[in-house]
């Protein structure tokens, strides 16, 4: 009888998850969700039914061979490898800077002395004085700078720093707090501390700009403060590299920006993240202008872009690539936690949005009470939609297929015949006219080239050189 029982059992809860599997397998496209995500969904579920786990686990674990989506015990199991950073930059790989004004003292900082550490400096320099950090390594030499106003840059190649283990307050290995800076040419390497949120930078108000930095292996890559501390802070960077980001059993962001006023990025690369997102921006304004922002083979991204509680976010010429063994199907997410800005707002033109992921995906979503959200010459490839509850507008978006670029296997976007194409078309009915028009172009890695003949075609701002 209890053999019965069981079989009986059995075969119900198989048509059961039989008829739940086929409803969500033919629906999984239209909600923009990957097959992997729908069976995350149903283990969640399953959670505190053993008798129906029982008869489930099999099931799903078929579907999952099938379908290559391994659950998310199995995907923390997988190491989130940090390769060795990038061979420190040359004096002719880095930007060229103009040099101090006249009268302003200068402090240098390097092995020859007489000052060595950086430490030292960021407590001696005043504010308008410049900071010159020559190019080498410097291990556990971490810095709180509180100057109203300091420029700092690395001389002769890239000054490179390694946390080994130390931070400033607990935070980072560098905290800015408070005072105009302006940065270029510092890498910040392996920043952890015992709370998750190790970064290269805390940033913790004022007005910051980088240019030509590299945040690699840290917890966080760059990390600010929020409303309460930076309600007024404004960020910009420029040709910089944020990779490699991550935290044991935890979301490891790029780039995770608070409430802020404001944040530009520009010329940027973003690749690699372990469960977090490459650019994660609760700012009031965010312009996200000729960047690329990709996961790539081996990196575990969740969103490739996140606008958790909306406000005026600007998406110009940049390419974003979510590959297939992401931990989420949405490349952008725009107001998921709640709006939290007078005006939210989303544009988004000129970019191209490649979905590696076979079986499904969201290129957009955007949650219900946006003001509006305009896309317009944006280059979609892959499976995916777009999933907006209200104000939509398209125009002149271009489906293609991987066959459009030169390498998509080896990450290599450069559009075949990008001129012959697709033509840029200013949108008669959307924010996404003539002054949305791309200026520049993204040219691999970490570089913004000048458009000498104006905007030719969608997705004009894709690298044109590897």
């Amino acid at each position: 009888m209890f053999h019965i029982k069981g079989m009986r059992a059995f075969l119900i809860g198989l048509l059961m998850i039989a008829a739940a599997t086929v409803t969500g397998l033919t629906a999984y496209r239209h909600f923009g969700r990957t097959p992997g995500e729908l069976m995350d969904y149903v283990d969640r579920r399953l959670e505190g039914h053993p008798k129906l786990e029982v008869v489930a686990k099999p099931i799903l674990a078929e579907l999952r061979q099938v379908f290559d989506a391994p659950s998310v015990a199995d995907r923390a199991r997988i190491p989130f490898l940090v390769p060795p950073p990038p061979k420190r930059r040359g004096p002719d790989e880095v930007g060229r800077r103009e040099p101090p004004p006249a009268g302003v003292r200068v402090w240098r900082v390097g092995p020859s002395g007489p000052i060595t550490k950086i430490g030292d400096v960021a407590r001696l320099a005043r504010d308008g004085d410049h900071v010159e950090i020559e190019a080498g390594d410097y291990h556990q030499d971490v810095a709180v700078w509180e100057q109203s106003k300091l420029t700092i840059r690395g001389v002769n190649g890239a000054a490179r720093l390694f946390a080994d283990g130390r931070s400033a307050e607990g935070k980072a290995i560098w905290v800015i707090r408070h005072g105009v800076f302006d940065i270029s040419n510092i890498d910040f390497v392996g920043a952890e501390v015992t709370d998750g949120n190790g970064a290269g930078i805390r940033f913790e108000g004022g007005h910051l700009r980088l240019r030509d930095c590299l945040f690699w292996g840290n917890q966080m890559g760059l990390l600010t403060g929020g409303r309460s501390t930076a309600p007024d802070a404004t960020l910009v960077i420029e040709n910089s590299e944020f990779a490699y980001s991550h935290v044991q059993n935890r979301w490891g962001h790029n780039l995770y920006v608070g409430t802020i006023a404001s944040l530009t990025v520009t010329g940027s690369y973003f690749h690699h993240a372990g469960v977090g997102h490459l650019l994660k921006s609760r700012a009031g304004i965010s312009d996200i202008l000729y960047n690329r922002l990709t996961d790539e083979s081996g990196g575990r991204a969740s969103y490739e872009l996140d606008f958790p509680n909306g406000g005026m976010v600007r998406l110009v010429g940049n390419v974003v690539q979510q590959q297939r063994d992401t931990e989420h199907s949405v490349l952008i997410a725009f107001g998921e936690e709640g709006y939290e800005w007078p005006t939210n707002v989303l544009l988004m033109g000129n970019n191209t949005l490649i979905n590696d992921h076979p079986y499904g995906g969201t290129f957009l979503r955007v949650a219900a009470g946006a003001d509006s959200v305009e896309a317009a010459n944006n280059l979609l490839v892959g499976p995916g939609t777009y999933q907006v509850e209200d104000h939509l507008k398209v125009f002149n978006d271009v489906n293609a297929d991987w066959g459009a670029f030169f390498r998509p296997s080896r990450e290599d976007y450069r559009l075949l015949h990008p001129g012959a194409r697709m033509a840029y078309q200013p949108s008669p009915d959307t924010e996404l006219g003539p002054t949305f028009a791309p200026k520049a172009q993204y040219v691999h890695p970490r570089r913004v080239r000048l458009l000498s003949t104006g905007p030719t075609y969608v997705g004009a701002i894709q690298e044109v050189g590897q």
